[in-house]
């Protein structure tokens, strides 16, 4: 009787382990998420501005398929996020796209970490991680020779979901 009930606690206490993973193992999993998400949908079009208000795009588990326009130096434009939280969250682009970040004052935002590729996923093109305030913030891409930009965006202390 005392060898099951350790090797259940063993066996529990293997499970629980092997369920908390590190800091880095999260980030994979966000990769991989971004991924699916940049591979697969669902999408949304968008077609980014110069000036005005910006359409859109949100962290709701979509792609946003944003057509860039003529602007100066190549194509170019801007689209919204509403931030909910005060978090950092992770840009995934499916192309080499120069990103900038305004907050609702139109003060830049610095990104903290850009990366053009993803050790999970060669969809992705470009990993940016920028932290936010709650509020309204401005993404601008280019000036490029694309003409589109595919975009996933996720809090960085994501949690998989099914």
């Amino acid at each position: 009787m005392n060898k099951k009930l350790l090797a259940a606690l063993l066996m529990s206490t293997a499970l629980l382990a092997a369920a908390c993973g590190d800091d880095e193992e999260e980030g994979e999993n966000v990769d991989v998420e971004g991924c699916e998400h940049l591979q697969e949908g669902p999408a949304t079009a968008v077609t980014a501005t110069l000036t005005g208000t910006p359409p859109a795009v949100s962290n709701d588990h979509r792609r946003y398929d944003i057509t860039l326009v003529d602007g100066t130096g190549g194509k170019t434009g801007s689209v919204s996020f509403a931030a909910a939280e005060a978090t950092d969250y992770i840009i995934f682009t499916s192309a080499d796209v120069a990103l900038t970040v305004t907050n609702s004052s139109g003060a830049a935002v610095e990104i903290e970490e850009s990366t053009k590729s993803s050790s999970q996923c060669t969809d992705i093109k470009g990993r940016h991680v920028v932290p936010m305030t709650v509020g309204t913030h401005t993404l601008a891409f280019g000036p490029t020779t694309a003409s589109s930009v595919s975009i996933v965006i996720e809090e960085a202390a994501h949690e998989d979901h099914e």
